[in-house]
């Protein structure tokens, strides 16, 4: 028994084990779907704007467990459309200023910045964007269609971009150089980055809102924060840039100053709900507040489910609104960086920023200096521990709506308020305007397409920057996957089918170049109409026999055929002709047109194209039309039989041809019965009137196909206009087949 006792708590233990385990696993799933339930009440009243609640129940759920930062999306979608609202009761809201500055907007302007289009990118959607706002994510959705950006590339527009600098070359000069210190920023060498951008600002003082913000990243970069919020204060005090708001957050969170930081980026996002980065960092901040404040109270899925309504916890949130608005930490002071204006530097500031453009021992011992400065800066906030009723009452304090200002400039110490400094840049800009366009500057030569060698007729952009006519580039398309300039890959351009028009070029074509444009507009015209000639000049699909009413599924490869396919769609005619080749003639002289019901593109350009039978034709003379064959056609209809006699011995025979052919159709074997079942569906019903179309019953057609007969002889039949001949042919078919004993 002594040496059996051990074994057998042995074997307890280790049976116990795996038990436990499972009843952790339970409980982490039991915790984690509670979880999830508590998130979509949470949701749910952040969906209706009742922030007060939606703070209590995204505070349960990570009671639960932890969350996702995405997770809180609807979350700050909804302190968003309550800034809004509030900012809304102002006399200039942001939703307002943004209204004003798209009135104010040229064909030659950022839909995002409002500044010259330099270096422009046309983004899928058709509009186009500066680089500056592509490559610097600093948009999401497109500002004109609200479309999602899924195009990060950044390469500029090729022909919009040589005819800008052509037509404004001071403006496209500026904007490269511009250009220039972001492309410093994104290889991380800041301190030639803040040379290059302090020389464009001595140079050009009027003309710097980007450069300042360029200037202030790398600032930022550097840990020289001062430097960086007296740039970023400059933009602010002339117009409510949400780039500027977003840098400013961006310092503002990396000097500790979390509260503050998330205040202003939540203005970022009332200036611009869009603005990717800002919204990201809101939904950290939110996680990691949320997260701090219920270290200490951690509940499992039973607690949870007791948890009363927030609606009846109004006495604790109405007492902790009473609370100073001003943070968990009483008499603590909030410090303000103001930054000095630019035309009344200090000598101070002044060697400062020389000494980090210039190497040398002077630049070390500024940095010791700024070393001291940026510690006093910093004021680490701990968050303490809270109770649950302190927790809801702080957050809601830090989220509360009263205390963002409506104006989402910086708040009152700024300086150049102070000093007068009230429009930006960019209303300069607006009031002088661009200079328009002269009108001899711009050639038809310069907006010509490089394929058809026309003028651009709804001219697209590809991701690579080249710009072609939106039939030119999907024909080339229809060949190889390429650029046809240079040559680069554009699958993904091709498996999306996107061929939007690009807006600018389009506009600046109809307006400067009318009566190009209308002669253009003309040849396009008549090139249509001739394609919609249903008669004369009909697209030819040489492959298989097709018959009225029966479906004819086709895939679609050729380059050839896939013009003809899509021209057919684009006229609107959405049909062409069928017919069987032909040794000597290239196809036979009578087929049946095809109605396109549906085209299923594949990414590789391939489609699979549904089809069904509609009228016969008899071919009058042939052609050739950009790689596939036309023909000149007339359309064939049985001969109506009046004599009732006749029209009686008609009726007859159809009934005794329908009905050996159910017998013959439900006497195949199950799999050939399967096949016709699967390719040309069930048998057509018995048909009242047989002559009410001029192709005849339906039940014809459909036996026509299914029956293993020569496509010669099928052909010989689709021919006959005599619905009397085409019932004794099948007859005859039917009866031989019939006949011969089935394997």
């Amino acid at each position: 028994m002594s040496l059996q006792q051990p074994a057998e708590d042995a074997a307890f233990f280790v049976g116990a084990a795996p038990e436990q385990e499972q009843q952790q696993q339970q409980q982490q799933q039991q915790q984690q779907q509670q979880q999830q339930l508590v998130l979509r009440k949470a949701n749910a009243f952040a969906s209706e704007d009742s922030l007060k609640e939606a703070i209590y129940w995204f505070s349960v759920a990570l009671r639960c467990g932890p969350v996702r930062p995405e997770q809180l999306s609807t979350f700050v979608d909804c302190i968003v459309r309550k800034l809004k609202i509030k900012a809304a009761s102002g006399s200039d809201s942001p939703s307002e200023q943004g209204q004003q500055g798209r009135q104010g907007q040229q064909v030659f302007d950022c839909p995002n910045c409002q500044s010259f289009l330099g270096e422009p990118v046309t983004l899928a959607c058709g509009h186009s964007f500066c680089k500056r706002c592509v490559t610097r994510r600093l948009l999401s959705r497109c500002k004109v269609c609200h479309e999602a950006v899924v195009r990060g590339d950044g390469k500029p527009n090729v022909i919009l971009g040589g005819l800008l600098a052509k037509c404004f070359p001071g403006e496209a000069k500026r904007s490269k150089r511009r250009g220039q210190v972001d492309q410093l920023c994104a290889r991380k060498r800041y301190r030639d980055a803040v040379k290059q951008a302090s020389d464009l600002i001595r140079a050009e003082p009027e003309t710097t809102e980007e450069v300042r913000l360029s200037r202030a990243e790398a600032y930022t970069s550097l840990k020289r924060f001062d430097l960086a919020l007296e740039d970023i204060e400059f933009c602010l005090a002339s117009g409510c840039s949400a780039e500027a708001l977003f840098q400013k957050a961006t310092v503002l969170r990396e000097t500790g100053r979390a509260d503050e930081s998330l205040r202003v980026f939540l203005k970022c996002l009332a200036v611009d709900q869009d603005f990717p980065c800002a919204k990201t960092q809101v939904e950290k901040i939110l996680c990691d507040l949320l997260s701090s404040a219920n270290d200490d109270v951690k509940v499992g899925p039973r607690e949870t489910a007791q948890n009363t309504s927030p609606l009846s916890r109004d006495k604790s949130l109405a007492a902790g609104d009473r609370v100073g608005s001003r943070g968990p930490v009483r008499g603590r002071s909030r410090r303000r960086v103001c930054a000095a204006s630019t035309h009344r530097r200090t000598d101070e500031r002044e060697k400062r920023r020389e000494s980090l453009e210039r190497p040398g021992p002077s630049r070390a011992r500024s940095l010791r200096r700024h070393g001291r400065g940026e510690r006093a800066l910093k004021r680490v906030r701990s968050a303490p521990l809270l109770g649950e009723r302190e927790e809801t009452s702080l957050l809601k304090r830090k989220l509360s709506v009263s205390d963002t200002e409506p104006c989402v400039v910086a708040g009152g110490s700024s300086k150049y308020k102070k000093q007068g400094v009230k429009t930006s840049r960019k209303t300069v800009a607006k009031a002088k305007m661009y200079p328009s366009v002269v009108e001899d500057l711009i050639d038809a030569n310069d907006l010509e397409c490089s394929l058809c060698l026309r003028l651009f007729y709804e001219p697209a952009t590809t991701p690579c920057g080249h710009t072609f006519c939106k039939s030119c580039l999907q024909r080339s398309l229809d060949h190889t996957a390429h650029c046809p300039l240079c040559k680069e890959s554009l699958k993904e351009y091709l498996a999306c089918r996107k061929y939007t028009v690009t807006s600018v070029l389009d506009a600046l074509i109809k307006q400067y170049l009318r009566r190009e444009y209308e002669e253009r507009s003309k040849t396009h015209v008549e090139e249509t109409r001739e394609l919609s000639d249903l008669t004369k000049n009909v697209p030819i699909f040489v492959c298989t026999m097709a018959y009225p009413t029966v479906p004819c599924p086709l895939h679609v490869f050729e380059p050839r055929y896939r013009l003809m396919i899509r021209r057919c769609m684009d006229t609107g005619t959405r049909q062409f002709g069928m017919c069987i080749n032909h040794p000597h003639k290239g196809f036979v002289d009578y087929g049946c047109m095809l109605i396109i019901r549906s085209v299923h593109f594949l990414p590789d350009g391939r489609s699979v194209v549904d089809t069904v039978g509609g009228k016969r034709f008899r071919v009058l003379s042939r052609g050739m039309k950009d790689g596939y064959s036309v023909a000149d056609i007339v359309h064939l209809e049985d001969a109506r039989v009046e004599d009732g006699e006749e029209l009686e011995s008609l009726q007859e025979l159809h009934d005794a041809v329908y009905d050996q052919a159910r017998v013959w159709f439900q006497n195949l074997k199950v799999r050939f019965h399967n096949q016709i079942l699967q390719h040309f569906g069930p048998m057509p019903e018995r048909e009242a009137d047989i002559q009410a179309t001029p192709n005849g019953p339906a039940c014809c057609w459909w036996l026509l196909a299914v029956l293993p007969v020569d496509p010669r002889y099928q052909l010989s039949v689709l021919s006959v206009t005599s619905l009397k001949e085409r019932l004794a042919k099948i007859q005859h078919i039917l009866t031989y087949l019939q006949s011969v004993p089935s394997d």
